[in-house]
């Protein structure tokens, strides 16, 4: 009991930490706007007053579209949808960056005034205003300030504009200990995370689809989140993916949108009939040159309930898994991934991080939203197969040198199509990837 209110309890602590930065950031800039305005001719005065009341009307209307479903007010077609989100990511970027440069310089006048308290060079207020009257100080904080806040608009247009329709084919090869040589070199193409909706028009997936096909690979698989939400276009989404063409099928899995728009049932459903398979706790064995191959499919695999109770992943896959053959599973989640590994399956093929959708350079290292939810990003990762799931990926590398080499367990993380919070991808393309399966050495 006490666990389940304490999840709760944060779940609504993270809600309204977000809504407050939202409606914070919105506030500083309609207070910025008309301050502008103020300054204009009274005609130029009510026509950005006039615009800022339409936007204000649009972000309320985005924000009930994430709360309405089926009943949203702003249709997966909308470009107001796509605008409200543009603005609303790009705005709260903005402000934040903004604001954390104003609280460099308020650390750094509190800092400069301490020290010189310290020093007895002079009086506190002195130095403060003495920092407060620097020219120099206060250019470099408001041309700070300006690319601060510039910066994620432009970054944010560039990836509303052109990367969220720059699909990349991308090719990866798994290594398969005692593959059988009549699979070595079978191909398998992954889309992912379509999320169907006013960000991902089905004319994309269309597109998308027909660079699928034109990899022709042997197998064709999607690893969930079809949609978005209610009310997105569920039954056109899963026509278009009819479309792929593959000589052993088209297979897929549901993931976590699935959920929470209630069409986990509907989404095997439509996968039937339109000629495909979408598996649910489910396997089955295909053949291919004569040798067999067993493919698992799964729901989404929470990691707490809504008690906020840990939950063992993968429960009854066990039962799925055949020996003699090679297993790959198809699981929305990469987390489920050491799960997989200590069940012996061999490769798994995973989506639902989008590669964090935003990927930024600072000092070297690549910062991404996804390390908040999983160590499994994007691309390909290894454990030893078999390896307990409890044990981290760190401690088997520490491990490493102190046993015996043995076979690795896979997983591919795609990056997936869509988009989910802003119709913007940066630094982070979509993705439809050709695994081939290789004979490990």
């Amino acid at each position: 009991m006490f666990l389940r209110l304490w999840y709760i309890v944060l779940q609504t602590w993270v809600l309204a930490v977000v809504m407050t930065l939202l409606f914070l950031s919105q506030r500083y800039w309609y207070r910025r706007a008309e301050k502008f305005a103020n300054r204009r001719s009274p005609t130029l005065r009510w026509l950005i007053r006039g615009a800022l009341i339409l936007s204000l009307v649009l972000i309320i209307l985005a924000v009930l579209n994430g709360f309405l479903g089926r009943h949203r007010p702003l249709k997966h077609n909308s470009t107001l949808a796509e605008a409200a989100g543009f603005w609303m990511a790009s705005s709260l970027a903005s402000y934040a960056l903004i604001q954390a440069v104003h609280l460099g310089d308020w650390l750094w006048r509190r800092a400069r005034s301490l020290f010189a308290r310290g020093a007895k060079s002079q009086p506190r207020d002195s130095a403060a205003a003495s920092e407060l009257a620097n020219p120099s100080r206060r250019y470099l904080l408001q041309t700070a300030s300006l690319a601060a806040g510039a910066a994620p608009f432009l970054a944010f247009g560039y990836g509303f504009a052109d990367e969220r329709w720059r699909f990349q084919l991308l090719a990866s090869e798994l290594p398969i200990a005692n593959l059988p040589p009549a699979l070595d070199g079978m191909r398998i193409v992954q889309l992912s995370d379509i999320h169907a909706s006013s960000f991902m028009p089905i004319a994309q997936v269309r597109r998308a689809v027909g660079m699928a096909n034109e990899l022709n690979a042997d197998l064709a698989v999607v690893t969930g989140d079809f949609i978005t939400g209610p009310g997105d276009p569920i039954e056109e989404c899963i026509a278009e993916l009819s479309q792929l063409r593959a000589p052993l099928g088209v297979w897929g899995c549901n993931g976590n949108h699935e959920i929470y728009a209630n069409a986990e049932a509907l989404a095997a459903e439509l996968f039937r009939k339109n000629g495909m398979t979408l598996l649910r706790q489910e396997q089955s064995v295909l053949r291919w040159n004569g040798e067999s191959l067993n493919l698992i499919g799964v729901d989404y695999q929470r990691q707490r309930a809504a008690s906020g109770e840990k939950l063992v992943m993968l429960q009854g896959v066990e039962q799925l898994v055949r020996r003699g053959m090679p297993n790959i599973l198809l699981s929305h989640n990469p987390n489920s991934f050491p799960r997989a590994a200590e069940l012996g399956i061999e490769v798994s093929l995973a989506g639902h991080t989008h590669g964090g959708q935003v990927k930024v350079e600072i000092l070297d290292h690549s910062l991404s939203p996804a390390t908040l939810i999983t160590p499994y990003i994007a691309g390909l990762y290894r454990r030893p197969l078999g390896a307990p799931s409890a044990a981290s990926d760190a401690e088997l590398r520490a491990s490493a040198a102190k046993r015996a080499p043995s076979p690795s367990a896979l997983i591919y993380v795609n990056r997936g199509l869509g988009m989910i919070g802003a119709p913007v991808r940066l630094g982070v393309p979509p993705e439809i990837t050709l695994h081939t399966l290789r004979r490990a050495t």
